[in-house]
């Protein structure tokens, strides 16, 4: 029995994950390496993935330093309560439990241009939706749990009795932090960044809606697939397809490396 259901999951980690893989890089090769470079350096390709670029830099710096911060808060922060922590808990959970679409839906129907914070900030010159601020706007909302659910459990094993001791030894908040917390959580935080960079670059759904997918203006590397795959580009789809995913598995890798020196310290 041990050797059916060690064999039937390989089967369907091949089915669900190895399979489309090698579809993918073979679909990519079909016009040889020409083919290939030619989907992956086109114009509209570069500007997508320089797009994608632009968005997971932006949205993983802001991810990093607020979901430390909110992590600090929700496991320290005495003045907080149980029933606020416990409901900014569930807020911060909210993005694993709604579908992408329908957070990029709300971004629209909160900040899009027929709505009077829209108009407001239009009024000033900014555009949020079918722009890039609304684009990082949206993969912060998918993305922001990455962080907080990696840091939080370490906070809470350590617990707070090294940071106590500092203050009473005089130390400041801000050396506390670096000299005690920081050590501690620092390998967490990376796995966070790690699974929020290969988050935005795959990230569809939400900033579909948002975007509008206008090429050279929002037009990200996923969308541009989907627009590719639409126009039966298949190609140029499974070029910018197989760099995706090439990047997103030399992330997990290198949190694999990074777990692994961990363990060694």
């Amino acid at each position: 029995m041990r050797r059916l259901w060690i064999g039937l999951t390989v089967v369907v980690f091949g089915l669900l994950l190895i399979i489309p893989l090698f579809r993918i890089a073979q679909g990519a090769f079909d016009s040889g390496w020409s083919g290939f470079w030619h989907g992956l350096t086109r114009p509209e390709a570069l500007h997508a993935l320089l797009m994608t670029g632009i968005i997971a830099v932006v949205v993983t710096i802001v991810n990093a330093f607020f979901g430390v911060m909110l992590s600090l808060y929700l496991v320290r922060a005495t003045w907080l309560g149980r029933k606020l922590k416990r409901l900014m808990n569930s807020i911060v959970d909210l993005p694993f439990a709604v579908s992408p679409v329908i957070g990029g839906l709300m971004i629209v129907l909160l900040m899009g241009p027929d709505t009077a914070l829209g108009a407001l900030l239009g009024r000033a010159g900014i555009d949020i939706v079918y722009a890039l601020p609304g684009m990082v706007v949206a993969t912060l909302f998918v993305t922001f749990p990455l962080v907080v659910r990696e840091v939080i459990p370490v906070l809470q094993e350590i617990g707070s009795q090294q940071e106590e001791a500092a203050h009473m030894m005089g130390a400041y908040a801000w050396t506390t932090f670096w000299r005690v917390t920081w050590p501690s959580i620092r390998w967490s935080v990376v796995y966070g960044v790690v699974l929020t960079v290969a988050r935005c670059l795959g990230e569809f759904g939400a900033v579909l809606v948002v975007s509008g997918n206008i090429l050279f203006k929002t037009q990200t590397a996923t969308t541009l697939v989907y627009q590719d795959v639409e126009n039966f580009n298949l190609t140029a789809a499974n070029a910018v397809a197989l760099a995706l995913a090439a990047g997103s598995v030399l992330l997990l890798l290198f949190m694999e490396w990074a777990k692994s020196r961990k363990e060694v310290h």
